[in-house]
């Protein structure tokens, strides 16, 4: 059913947001990617894929076939989870290259290519660009976006919010590396509230 909502995008690493676009919020849980329509829509507020890109797959797309990706979307996303949630917290180590055969495999179907454009000022520079064939192309920036994660993140600050109930993932990016919270003006508000209250509790009592 289509999400009303914006997705969260909260975890300093677009790979994490991708995790993050299941939640469970204060009315239950949202997954922002349960259909073809959804995943479009997220990958737009993403911006991962192109405007005219986008809406062209979407376009063109055969009945069925954008909620089959969205399926595998899916089926990543839960395989990634688990990579994250099993080494998060600590430095990933060389050894674990061969967990990340499904991400390689992903990855290496990439139709990418450089070329020379016309950038802003009338300067030339080099950009790499994407064919995009098919709405299974639409997986290939979301493993790009994981793979950055894989590689440009301190596992050892890759955090689940403290938050009860909350299920979102995130790097601390602070200086003191002492993020506790998908957000201070959610689950960090919460817990003031909370903790307020047993404060009050405890004293009256």
């Amino acid at each position: 059913m289509p999400v009303n909502m914006p997705a969260y995008f909260i975890a300093d690493a677009l790979g994490l947001d991708f995790l993050n676009a299941i939640a469970t919020t204060t009315d239950g849980p949202v997954d922002w990617i349960g259909d073809g329509k959804g995943l479009v829509d997220w990958l737009r507020q993403a911006a991962l894929v192109p405007e005219p890109e986008l809406d062209a797959i979407a376009g063109r797309a055969m009945p069925g076939e954008l909620d089959r990706v969205a399926d595998q979307a899916r089926d990543l996303r839960e395989w990634f989870r688990g990579f994250v949630t099993s080494h998060m917290g600590k430095p990933l180590t060389a050894g674990m290259l061969q967990d990340l055969a499904p991400l390689n495999r992903l990855l290496e179907r990439d139709e990418a290519f450089s070329r020379i454009t016309l950038h802003e000022g009338n300067h030339l520079a080099l950009e790499t660009a994407r064919r995009w064939r098919s709405p299974e192309g639409l997986l290939l920036p979301i493993g790009e976006a994981m793979a950055r994660v894989v590689v440009e993140e301190d596992f050892a600050q890759v955090k689940a919010c403290q938050g009860s109930g909350c299920t979102l993932l995130f790097a601390d990016h602070t200086r003191s590396r002492s993020r506790r919270w998908c957000s201070m003006s959610v689950c960090g508000n919460r817990s003031k509230v909370s903790a307020h209250r047993s404060r009050r509790k405890a004293t009256e009592g």
